[in-house]
């Protein structure tokens, strides 16, 4: 004769009238506890590593970081230029190597691409991090995943927290089906991805998924930070 569970108790009445009210502070919540979940990991890995709340008090953290005349390089990161670390640097000297920069021509771009290997400083952010503290980055040129684990005396690795994913599965699924599919988005180029909004493991010219990079550990001889934000930040 199977026994008779009893039946959960009820809510509390107020329960959903609070949960709606106080949304926004509960999602800020459940971000800045992500990004304190890969903190342990990606210590353990032996990155420097440090998680912070808003996007300021990273800003500050990334000033900090950066010794004077320190000659910068800066990958191509929604993150960075969301932080607005980079008008700071600009103010106090920095030669930046950014090929962002409006009017480049194809010939000035890769000459900053390569001058951004052997920069003091390089900037950037990451496609995704785990909870098992590795960081897993996929490039279509290659020069920030390069830059990534040789060449800069120190890199500094920006996250939000909606970059923190369980595993490696879970960082290349959203590689392919989140980073690429936005970030290529104005680009103008036809990828299935961008039309669809699905990655089909394309062979398309303009296909950016060429080169990824998982840094398991933190790289011998390069002085690697990671800075983890409890905000979304970047795609």
């Amino acid at each position: 004769m199977s026994q008779m569970t009893e039946a959960p108790a009820a809510p509390p009445p107020d329960m959903y009238a609070r949960r709606l009210a106080n949304k926004d502070a509960i999602k800020r919540k459940r971000l800045l506890q992500l990004v304190q979940a890969a903190l342990k990991p990606l210590k353990k890995n032996g990155f420097n590593a440090a998680c912070f709340e808003n996007r300021e008090e990273a800003r500050k953290a990334i000033l900090d970081l950066v010794p004077p005349e320190a000659t910068i390089g800066v990958g191509g990161s929604m993150t960075i230029r969301e932080i607005g670390v980079l008008d700071d640097l600009a103010q106090r000297g920095h030669f930046i190597q950014n090929h962002w920069q409006a009017g480049l021509s194809q010939e000035a771009l890769l000459a900053i691409r390569r001058a951004q290997l052997t920069c003091d400083v390089f900037l950037t952010s990451t496609n995704a991090v785990t909870l098992r503290g590795q960081i897993v980055s996929t490039d279509g040129v290659g020069n920030r995943v390069c830059a990534m684990t040789f060449g800069p005396k120190r890199v500094i690795i920006i996250a939000g927290a909606n970059k923190v994913v369980r595993d490696l599965e879970a960082a290349l699924r959203r590689i392919h089906d989140i980073c690429a599919p936005l970030a290529l988005g104005e680009s103008g180029d036809p990828i299935p991805c961008v039309k669809t909004g699905v990655c089909t493991d394309c062979d398309s010219p303009a296909r950016a998924c060429r080169a990824t990079i998982i840094l398991d550990r933190r790289p011998m001889l390069t002085d690697t930070h990671v800075l983890l934000v409890g905000e979304e930040l970047g795609f």
